[in-house]
């Protein structure tokens, strides 16, 4: 668990993270309105070096930015935020499975319709709000992918 004092030094704990993540990987990101989960994701959109400005997609649904990775290859990071879809039938509209693509980071708020769809699990992070007005405490949850 990383406790986070900042928005600062939450992206800056998304930015550590963003090193365990290669092409394929697929996060998703839990927590209350406000707890810091695109804050997490401007750490790891900086660590791939996005030259865009990044935001949550809330009202668009996806966000996409192109990044580099450790070989200095191009990568992209597909940004979803699922909260105001309803059900799992809504992920087929907005073209769900062109997103999760082995060459591509997908880095998805509200993850849970996304777990039904895909019928499994996916890895976590975990904000929640600390006892402090601008603390964080960040908890990350890696599934058994064993019996996938």
């Amino acid at each position: 668990m990383i406790v986070s004092k900042s928005e600062k030094e939450t992206i800056a704990a998304g930015r550590k993270f963003a090193d365990e993540l290669k092409r394929g990987s697929l996060v998703g990101l839990k927590g209350n309105l406000g707890t810091g989960k695109t804050q997490f994701v401007k750490g790891i959109c900086n660590y791939f070096k996005v030259q865009d400005i990044v935001n949550s997609p809330t009202f668009i649904l996806v966000n996409e930015y192109k990044g580099i990775d450790k070989d200095n290859n191009e990568i992209k990071i597909y940004h979803l935020d699922l909260y105001r879809l309803k059900s799992p039938a809504e992920l087929e509209v907005i073209g769900f499975n062109e997103y999760i693509d082995t060459n591509s980071i997908v880095l998805i708020e509200w993850p849970e319709i996304a777990e039904e769809y895909l019928n499994k699990e996916i890895d976590k992070v975990l904000i929640e709000y600390g006892s402090k007005t601008e603390e964080r405490l960040i908890n990350f949850i890696k599934t058994d992918k064993k019996h996938e």
